[in-house]
């Protein structure tokens, strides 16, 4: 929460603030986000305008997950541009429109939740050309480049087989 009480909801009258405060719960996707209770760096700049206060600045952190091919520990920073409008309570504004004040005080977390989400990778990886997990036994394939199996025959294909050998018989006439 940011206390806006010394805007004094005069338009145009404005202050900026740099603060770190400690990840919410469950900010990121299934394979990568911030943990929770991580240091987030806040850049942002309070402006007053008529309808209520302008936020503009940068979040930064840290992120934490795992690559999407070879499921490897990746770590990564993040950082994410919030730009939100918080109304006065008072205000006719929709709740759809802009997001509402608590008296003097913003609550930044949906706004750092929904652009931090934006920000982070759909598929992390541990490098650009991570070449992932062997298919038949799972070993990390970046760690044996010359990972290889003998040439087996998928079982399901075996009867199979059988009608190839035929075909290369000579056939009686």
């Amino acid at each position: 929460m940011i206390d806006t009480h010394e805007l004094s909801r005069r338009a145009g009258s404005q202050r900026e603030v740099t603060f770190t405060a400690p990840a919410p719960a469950d900010l990121g996707i299934d394979v990568i986000g911030v943990p929770e209770g991580d240091p987030i760096q806040f850049d942002l700049r309070l402006e007053a305008v008529v309808e209520g206060v302008l936020v503009t600045g940068t979040a930064r952190g840290r992120l934490v997950g795992e690559c999407a091919r070879c499921l490897v520990d990746v770590e990564d920073e993040f950082l994410a541009d919030v730009q939100e409008l918080y109304v006065y309570p008072e205000s006719d504004a929709e709740p759809d429109e802009a997001s509402r004040m608590e008296g003097d005080l913003i609550d930044l977390e949906p706004a750092l939740r929904d652009q931090v989400v934006l920000a982070l990778p759909f598929q992390p990886l541990c490098t650009d050309d991570c070449p992932g997990l062997c298919p038949e036994c799972g070993a990390r394939l970046a760690d044996e480049p010359g990972h290889q199996h003998e040439d087996g025959i998928d079982p399901r294909w075996t009867a199979l087989s059988g009608l190839l050998q035929q075909d290369e018989r000579p056939q009686d006439r």
